[in-house]
């Protein structure tokens, strides 16, 4: 029989409801069934992009790509990175040298503030320095750019935004600012979407556009506001064109959404949310990408070394959330922050100061071993006694490399008799050398028992593509 082995569940709030587990795997869910309707494929790895010069300390923020380059903070520190990787310090300095930094770009100048002050780059000049106006509202903790105008939240007065002079960010004017009307809450970040400028605030949402009028441009979109608050100021990004982050609605439940126009619909689901009420999600860092036809949204959960991937394109095909749990080196994700750099997914290092290519072909962490893990459903047939003369896994073969680790790779299995609480001893099979496509990978005579699940992991540094698994099965006494 073949196991119905993959689903779309996490097993979270009870092992004997689902105990199902993909880690570091993402599904390929088929609309036209061939061999399967669903395949897992590993997630991408990382490769060192910007040298061995990178240094300890993280990148606090990027901005877009800007010309040939991208912009980084590092410590106090402002890097121009080319195409090579190379890092360039601009001239001038922050005056903080931790914590996370919002960046803006309006055509010449690159904005910056870290929650202490505002800082304008000058491209043509490469050089830094602190916005000395005494009119811009120093403790901003995010800018954004629309309209010829940055916009910066301005945490001293509750709600209140500012914006800049036209295409300058030196100059600001202390008439220059509106103030979210919906409800008294604190103004979390700003942000802008195509073209509306979206107040993220503590327990509401607002939507503002930009009308052209000639004493202050922007007003409230009528009828948009929302009672959804922001509920970590780093997780908002962009994904299938909605606006997308950690919400907490009016009864301060956490939970993932994507805007429908204005409305915020969940895209976590019940399972995902129970975890994330033994969170601190407030730190939590997210970014969106695309990568072989699939449009992801990772978030990262620093206090509690904890990462997700959503996959945006197949939760549309399946008309269910899909989500996977990721890990490095036995904790959160490696990724930090995003930047698509010439068409490439760039992602920084939340421990150190290195730049990663995201990529598929890539099947470690820079160097370091991916652990994937595919864990069953229950496989159980009437509360009888079942006997499990053979499991066998059918997957992509023949993928080893040509030396070193991974030249002859290895999937262990295991398997649970009570429900996913325990488990048995680590069992080896072959994937396959290269070239060796017709390898079969399988177990056989492992006993019996009322209700099974088994456990998949692969750690060798090779192509991971899992297709199926099937069970050879005798029915015994209840």
């Amino acid at each position: 029989m073949i196991v119905p082995a993959f689903g779309f569940d996490l097993g979270i709030k009870s092992y004997n409801v689902t105990d199902q587990w993909r880690e570091n795997l993402y599904m390929d869910v088929k609309t036209e069934k061939d061999k399967t309707s669903i395949a897992l494929y590993g997630t991408p790895g990382t490769l060192l992009f910007n040298g061995a010069a990178a240094g300890a300390n993280p990148y606090r923020g990027v901005s877009e790509q800007i010309g040939n380059f991208f912009y980084g903070v590092k410590s106090g520190t402002v890097y121009k990175v080319n195409n090579a990787g190379v890092e360039t310090a601009m001239s001038g300095t922050l005056s903080t040298t931790s914590g996370n930094v919002s960046m803006a770009y309006n055509g010449t100048q690159v904005m910056i503030v870290d929650g202490t002050a505002g800082y304008i780059l000058t491209v043509a000049t490469d050089s830094v320095a602190v916005i000395s106006d005494g009119d811009f509202p120093n403790g901003a903790t995010t800018v954004a750019f629309q309209g010829g105008f940055f916009i910066v939240d301005d945490p001293a007065h509750l709600g209140r935004f500012y914006k800049s002079a036209s295409y300058d960010g030196t100059t600001w004017s202390a008439t220059d600012f509106a103030t979210a009307e919906s409800s008294p809450d604190a103004l979390i970040r700003v942000f802008v979407n195509q073209g509306i400028v979206h107040l993220l605030g503590d327990t509401t949402t607002e939507f503002w556009s930009n009308t052209g009028a000639l004493d202050f441009p922007y007003s409230l979109i009528q009828g948009s506001p929302v009672e959804w608050g922001l509920a970590a100021r780093w997780s908002v990004a962009k994904l299938m064109g909605a606006t997308t982050f950690v919400a907490k609605n009016l009864q301060g439940h956490v939970q993932v959404v994507m805007l429908n126009g204005f409305q915020p619909q969940p895209i976590s689901t019940p399972e995902l949310e129970s975890e994330f009420d033994n969170y601190t999600v407030s730190d939590a860092v997210a970014f969106s990408y695309m990568l072989n036809g699939h449009q992801f949204y990772q978030v990262n959960f620093p206090t509690n070394n904890k990462s997700w991937l959503y996959d945006a394109t197949m939760s549309q095909v399946a008309g269910s959330p899909i989500w996977s749990p990721l890990s490095s080196n036995g904790g959160r994700h490696i990724a930090q922050f995003y930047v698509n750099f010439i068409n490439q997914n760039l992602v920084t290092d939340y421990a150190s100061g290195n730049v990663y290519k995201l990529l598929a072909s890539t099947y470690t962490d820079n160097g370091a071993a991916i652990r994937r893990v595919l864990r069953s459903k229950h496989v159980f047939k009437n509360n009888q006694q079942v006997s499990v003369g053979r499991l066998w896994v059918d997957m992509e073969t023949g993928v080893g490399l040509a030396t070193g680790q991974g030249s002859n790779p290895q999937a262990m299995m295991r398997y649970s008799k009570d429900g996913g609480h325990t488990w048995s001893t680590e069992l080896w099979g072959a994937m396959g050398k290269i070239g060796k496509y017709l390898t079969r990978v399988f177990w056989q005579r492992l006993g019996r028992a009322r209700d099974w699940v088994f456990e998949l992991v692969i750690t060798d540094p090779v192509k991971v593509v899992i297709i199926n698994a099937g069970l050879r099965l005798i029915e015994g006494r209840e």
